[in-house]
C-alpha cells in the first residue's frame, strides 16, 4: 500500500536524529552514573549529611528518567517497524490509522526530548523567576503587562509548572505596573530564559476612544532561581532596603502591614521585590536569595554584553529594543526578532502557546546565535 511506503520512509528520516538524541544525551555515561549513585545509595552512611543525600537522590531520579525516556522512543520506533511489517504481509488498510497515531506520538515526544538536550546551561533545569514592567505608555502599558502575566501563567499551567506570585503592582486604572512570579518545575529556566528581553504590542487601544492604533511596551526579565547558599560577598553599606505595604493578591496578611521588601544594590542598579510571604523578616530573605542570584551570575560572566544579558537590562523599554512583537492590527502575527519564527495565530501565543518559540530560541543559541535578517521590520 502507498500508505505504508510513505508512513516507512518517514520513520527512515528519524532513525539519524534518534542516533543524535542518544549521542547527545551521553547515554553511556549516564548509565554509568546511575550505577555509581546507586552503589552510593546503598552505603550504610548515606543518609548521615541529609542536603547531600537528597541532592543525588534528584540527580539519580533524573538521570533514570531521562534513560527511560529515550529507552521508550526506541521501543517506540521499533514498535512501529513491527506494525509496518504487519502491515504488508496481511494488506490490511485498518492498521494505517493505528500506524498513524504511533507515529504522532513518536515524533512528538521525539522533538521534545530533542528539545531538552539544548538545554545546557549551569542552571537551565532550575525554577525560574520572571518579572514583568510595564514601560511607558500608562493604562496601555499596564494592560499588555496584565496580558503577559497570564500568557505566562497559562504556559506554566499546560506543562503541570506552579506559579508562585513574590511581588505584585496594579496599574493606576487598570492592568498591572510590575509582577515578579516564581515558576517552579523541571527546566524552567531553561525554557523561560528565551523571553528575556521587550516585548511589543500593536492593536487598536481599547483605552482610546478615537480608535487609534497603539504601540506598548513591557520588559520581562528571567533568572534562575538557585537554592544553595552562594558564596558572594555583599557590603551592607551597598544596599538599600525598603519596607512597603504589599498589594495585589497574596493572602489574609496583604495590606494588614508593611512587610513587603524591596533592596537596591546600589553598584550595579539591581533591585529585586518581594511581598508573598507571612513577615518582613522572610521577604527579605527571599530578596535576598534573589540578588545573591543575580550578582553570583554577574560574577560568572567574562564580557559586558553576556552581563547585561543575565541581568535583564533594558536601557529603554521602547522602540528598537523589543525580542518580538505582537500585533492584532491590521494583521494579526507574532513574530520573534532574533529567530525569525513567528506565529499567525496570535490568540493560541497570548493562551500560552510559546513552545514554537522556545524551541527555536534554544536552536538559534546552540548556533551561535545567527543575525537573522529582516527582524525589525513589522510594523
Amino acid at each position: 500500500m502507498v500508505e505504508l511506503d510513505q508512513f516507512k520512509y518517514t520513520l527512515s528520516t528519524y532513525e539519524e536524529p534518534l542516533r543524535e538524541v542518544r549521542d547527545s544525551l551521553n547515554l553511556d555515561a549516564k548509565i554509568r552514573r546511575i550505577d555509581e549513585l546507586d552503589k552510593t545509595m546503598e552505603e550504610p552512611s548515606f543518609w548521615e549529611d541529609a542536603e547531600k543525600s537528597t541532592r543525588l537522590v534528584k540527580e539519580a531520579k533524573n538521570l533514570k528518567d531521562t534513560v527511560a525516556e529515550f529507552n521508550k522512543l526506541q521501543n517506540q520506533y521499533e514498535e512501529i517497524e513491527l506494525m509496518l511489517e504487519m502491515g504488508y504481509e496481511e494488506n490490511d488498510p485498518a492498521v494505517i490509522p493505528e500506524i498513524q497515531q504511533m507515529m504522532d506520538e513518536f515524533t512528538s515526544e521525539l522533538d521534545a526530548l530533542r528539545l531538552r538536550t539544548l538545554l545546557t546551561g549551569e542552571y537551565d533545569s532550575n525554577n525560574a523567576i520572571l518579572r514583568l514592567n510595564a514601560g511607558a505608555g500608562g493604562t496601555e502599558s499596564c494592560d499588555w503587562c496584565s496580558m503577559l502575566y497570564r500568557m505566562y501563567c497559562r504556559w506554566a499551567e499546560s506543562r503541570g509548572y506552579s506559579v508562585e506570585v513574590l511581588d505584585y503592582l496594579d496599574g493606576e486604572e487598570a492592568g498591572i505596573k510590575s509582577v515578579t512570579i516564581q515558576i517552579n518545575g523541571e527546566n524552567v529556566f531553561g525554557y523561560l530564559k528565551s523571553e528575556r528581553g521587550v516585548h511589543r504590542l500593536v492593536r487598536i487601544s481599547p483605552f482610546n476612544a478615537n480608535g487609534k492604533r497603539q504601540t506598548s511596551f513591557v520588559s520581562c526579565d528571567v533568572m534562575p532561581d538557585i537554592e544553595e547558599d552562594l558564596d558572594v560577598e555583599i557590603n551592607p553599606d551597598d544596599l538599600r532596603v525598603d519596607t512597603y505595604r504589599s498589594s495585589g493578591a497574596g493572602g489574609q496578611h496583604i495590606n494588614k502591614t508593611s512587610s513587603a521588601v524591596r533592596i537596591t544594590h546600589i553598584p550595579t542598579g539591581i533591585v529585586v521585590q518581594c511581598q508573598n510571604e507571612r513577615s518582613q523578616f522572610q521577604n527579605k530573605d527571599k530578596a535576598m536569595q534573589m540578588l545573591k542570584a543575580k550578582l553570583y551570575m554577574l560574577k560568572q560572566q567574562e564580557n559586558a554584553e553576556k552581563v547585561s544579558d543575565i541581568r535583564g537590562e533594558v536601557k529603554e523599554i521602547g522602540w528598537g529594543n523589543q525580542i518580538r512583537s505582537y500585533v492584532l492590527q491590521p494583521y494579526t502575527m507574532v513574530k520573534d526578532h532574533r529567530t525569525g519564527y513567528e506565529s499567525g495565530n496570535v490568540n493560541s501565543v497570548l493562551d500560552g502557546g510559546l513552545d514554537g518559540f522556545i524551541s527555536a530560541f534554544l536552536k538559534w543559541e546552540s548556533l551561535g546565535r545567527p543575525n537573522v535578517k529582516g527582524g525589525q521590520d513589522m510594523d
